[in-house]
């Protein structure tokens, strides 16, 4: 088998074997095939796509490329969740306490927040003395103990779609809904959890740009977990706008915190109870939707949910007095509140660019080995359709440096647009 022929093969439009995917994540992982023929063979993909079944042996090649996790020692059926990225969702944060306080095991391995997307991992980091790498056996202990664990990907967790991830980054080849369908499926396969909820992000602020590339990508995904026997549920939900109130690692940690508390953005909640009342379904703690939200409110208005984001934070070595005391996490030096002159409702908030902003105050990276700032970000004063009263804050800038606090303050401005009419709310959840 040559390499050169199988790139040929893409190029013309054929379809690739089992057994030839296996020989070339096989070969890439262990470096016998350089960079640039899969460079090639990536561009072939992205011009002539893959089939479904052939989608489905890339994601089960690169998930058995390293480390797949035996999570068969944790009772009871084990659920995760995914995002596909965007601007202010905090949904793990709220989400994972709310499930396992229903009495269903979360277990996630989450990322770090690249560009203008934040990283589930990053956001816990703010937390002091907050461990998010665990030995299995830690992972596991947990879960049993407590009912949810998140952690970081482990170095040796699917090594095949790190490389081929840092390679589509720099070749053109990120928005192939094959490869990221693989990329994606891969991780959460070799994560070991029972059931996948996903939620594909769509609009501005998201990779995916319009709703049918965002439906398609759902389907795939769905397809592959189903097919190798991992109940998986998809929705695609609007990242036109931010989902929620805060942009930024601390920042993201305080609004779950409310959230919890009962306050806080009713988007990023009914996100929440969207995706909960699927993990609750899948772990077999409720028979459908309706008593899925009911439990999910009782744990809410119970304050179930908040202690066990309390017992999770204390259980990964964290400092849960955070949860009462906010100013334990990091601050910023410089606040910089933008006061509305009159009342005005919220006409637009340009997902991409607030995220983009977020990221040039410190709180994203460029570059996977840029430093973050936890402390920095911006939190805005309401979501579209919203009103803002005069005297009241439309959104607020926190820096570590007085100069890009004050260039971020006369940024902002172009990207939350007002006016003095009612603005319709925009749909939030589209399947």
């Amino acid at each position: 088998m040559r390499m050169y022929d199988l790139i040929l093969k893409k190029r013309d439009g054929g379809i690739l074997t089992k057994e030839e995917i296996d020989f070339i994540i096989s070969g890439y992982t262990k470096d016998y095939i350089p960079d640039y023929q899969i460079s090639a063979l990536l561009m072939a993909i992205y011009f002539r796509g893959m089939t479904p079944e052939e989608t489905s042996h890339l994601t089960m090649a690169m998930a058995y490329s390293g480390d797949v996790l035996d999570l068969s020692r944790i009772k009871g059926i084990k659920v995760d969740k995914h995002s596909t990225g965007g601007v202010a969702d905090t949904t793990t944060l709220v989400l994972a306490p709310m499930v396992a306080a229903c009495g269903a095991p979360v277990v996630k391995m989450s990322g770090r927040g690249l560009g203008h997307t934040g990283g589930t991992i990053d956001k816990l980091e703010s937390i002091p003395g907050m461990r998010v790498e665990l030995s299995e056996e830690e992972f596991i202990d947990n879960v049993n103990k407590y009912g949810i664990a998140i952690i970081g990907q482990t170095k040796n967790l699917t090594p095949a779609d790190k490389k081929l991830y840092a390679l589509r980054d720099v070749t053109a080849t990120v928005d192939s809904i094959p490869l990221i369908a693989s990329s994606i499926m891969s991780k959460k396969i070799a994560a070991g959890a029972d059931g996948i909820v996903l939620d594909v992000k769509v609009g501005r602020g998201a990779f995916m740009k319009d709703l049918e590339s965002a439906k398609k990508l759902a389907k795939l995904m769905v397809d592959i977990g189903n097919s190798v026997g991992r109940k998986t549920v998809a929705h695609v939900t609007n990242m036109d706008y931010p989902l929620g109130l805060a942009i930024g690692n601390a920042l993201e940690v305080l609004e779950a915190i409310q959230v919890l508390k009962g306050h806080g953005s009713k988007d990023l909640l009914e996100v929440c109870m969207l995706l909960g009342s699927d993990m609750l379904q899948i772990a077999g703690i409720a028979k459908d939707d309706s008593e899925a939200r009911a439990k999910l409110k009782d744990a809410l208005e119970s304050g179930k949910a908040l202690q066990k984001f309390k017992e999770f934070i204390r259980a990964q070595g964290g400092d849960d007095r955070v949860v009462d005391d906010p100013t334990l996490l990091p601050q910023a030096k410089y606040v910089r509140p933008w006061i509305a002159d009159r009342d005005v409702y919220i006409k637009d908030l340009m997902a991409l660019d607030l995220g983009l902003l977020a990221m040039k105050l410190g709180a994203g990276r460029e570059r996977k080995e840029d430093k973050i700032d936890l402390a920095v970000g911006i939190m805005l004063g309401g979501k579209v359709g919203e009103v803002i009263k005069k005297g009241e804050p439309i959104a607020t800038i926190y820096a570590n440096d007085e100069s890009k606090a004050d260039w971020a303050f006369e940024e902002i401005k172009k990207y939350i647009l007002l006016s003095d009419e009612p603005v319709e709310r925009p749909v939030l959840i589209y399947e």
